[in-house]
């Protein structure tokens, strides 16, 4: 897996980017209460804006880690959107999205570095 300074992680699944955020943001932000995806088909860009969450603590906006396209989205969480406290790293992701430049991946830390990153 790899993981942005903005508490996302990413993991590759047959040649697409699974895309949630880690449980440490998960944490911070608090019980969640309502999470706003992108359609499915939407091209992207790195740091575009592509999911809103909103939790008692407060809104925040999930940015596209890298360039591409969303190819589906987690639609559990329409109705569910808890699943992103209960498993952050599993059936709580996001979207999936086709990386136009696979390269990107590369930019991200590692696990250690990550865990060094929230130390």
């Amino acid at each position: 897996m790899k993981y942005t300074e903005e508490h996302e992680w990413l993991r590759e699944e047959d040649g697409l980017i699974v895309v949630g955020i880690t449980e440490h943001a998960a944490e911070q932000l608090g019980d969640i209460v309502f999470v706003e995806l992108p359609e499915a088909g939407t091209e992207v860009a790195k740091d575009d804006e592509v999911v809103v969450i909103e939790s008692v603590k407060a809104a925040s906006d999930i940015l596209a880690p890298i360039d591409g396209e969303i190819i589906e989205v987690n639609e559990v969480l329409a109705d569910s959107p808890s699943k992103v406290n209960e498993d952050a790293i599993g059936d709580g992701w996001f979207f999936k999205i086709k990386p136009s430049d696979p390269s990107q991946m590369d930019d991200l830390m590692n696990e250690a570095a990550y865990l060094k990153f929230i130390g």
